[in-house]
């Protein structure tokens, strides 16, 4: 099992600057980097503040430029919102730029908020992101590729420059069923359980197996990547307070995920959680060293192939680099992992 870094940009007070917060999120990159992780992720979202990556292919490139070795995965870039007619161009370049370090990670968007209000609305979402998937693949694949679809209709194009390499796309899906039939199409899969139970994480594993077991040898080298809010904690006093931290943090995403999208002036009320303490704390890994091996261990064994850790929950920089430093020394040598990475 390897491990990535989300770059969630989490912004709960706007005050802080963006200059501040995307200084932060490069020194993250090149402190998981020096510390042995395989690679970063990075959001795409607008309008709100939490995971606020308007642009992930630009921060990918900055990424790129001040690392040597990190994959630098988008943790998605929302294809409704994009025209695959220019978003396949800026793909290709920034696969160039990151000098092929870039995977592609894509999917329909899941806050019916920021969707709406970018005219997008989530009820197209699946529609829109199915015709948009099949284009960009063609785009990418293809010279004069020609369409006529339900959102797109145009005569023969061809993407310049071209592809220098076949670009990695991981899919993101969060029910099993759209994981199994994901991973049989031949994707990579990204995928979490949010703060939902362990049980509900077992179920979306195993979908991606089964996807991956009927393609026999041609499924060998797909990948599952599974994310979950997690921060080594210094002692249990430390875990206590982070995991109201990322109550705040889970009660502002599921406003736009799931509740009524309270936002003002871009910023997202966060709603109390239908969970008790004990609950929430089981549903993520905020926790101390030891724990969090043995918590771990269950994420190997299930055959995750890369586990994106979530370790911004509104503390400070000073805080988040020092849970990074954390689990490098106290966590990660207790996991199998590549020799390349090694």
């Amino acid at each position: 099992m390897e491990f990535n870094h989300f770059l969630s940009a989490y912004y709960p007070d706007p005050r802080y600057g963006g200059d501040r917060l995307y200084a932060d999120m490069l020194e993250q990159a090149r402190l998981v980097e020096r510390v042995g992780y395989r690679g970063v992720t990075i959001p795409e979202h607008h309008l709100i503040n939490i995971l606020l990556v308007p642009d992930p292919l630009q921060l990918a490139v900055k990424v790129a430029s001040v690392t040597s070795r990190l994959e630098v995965v988008t943790s998605v870039s929302v294809l409704p919102l994009h025209d695959m007619r220019v978003f396949a161009g800026q793909v290709v370049q920034a696969d160039i730029l990151c000098e092929g370090r870039l995977i592609l990670g894509v999917g329909r968007g899941a806050f019916a908020y920021e969707l709406a209000r970018m005219g997008k609305p989530i009820e197209e979402s699946r529609e829109r992101f199915d015709e948009s998937l099949d284009l960009l693949l063609e785009l990418l694949s293809r010279e004069n590729v020609e369409w006529h679809g339900k959102y797109y209709d145009f005569a023969p194009i061809t993407i310049m420059p071209r592809p220098a390499r076949p670009i990695p796309i991981m899919l993101a899906a969060l029910i099993p069923e759209a994981i199994e039939a994901s991973t049989r199409r031949g994707f990579h899969i990204q995928t979490t359980p949010l703060n939902a139970t362990v049980e509900k994480m077992h179920e979306q594993v195993s979908a991606f197996q089964r996807g991956r077991a009927s393609l026999g040898e041609a499924g060998r080298d797909l990948r599952l990547a599974l994310s979950r809010v997690c921060c080594v904690a210094r002692d249990d006093a430390d875990a206590r307070a982070k995991l109201e931290l990322a109550r705040g943090y889970y009660g502002r995403f599921h406003n736009v995920f799931t509740g009524p999208g309270s936002v003002h002036s871009g910023v997202i009320e966060p709603l109390p959680l239908n969970q008790s303490a004990e609950e929430f704390r089981s549903s993520v890994l905020v926790c101390t060293a030891s724990e969090m091996v043995d918590r771990l261990k269950l994420y190997e064994e299930l055959g995750i192939d890369d586990f994106i850790m979530n370790p911004n929950l509104g503390h400070s920089q000073a805080e988040s680099l020092e849970a990074i430093e954390r689990f490098a020394s106290d966590v990660m040598p207790h996991f199998n992992r590549s020799k390349a990475v090694a």
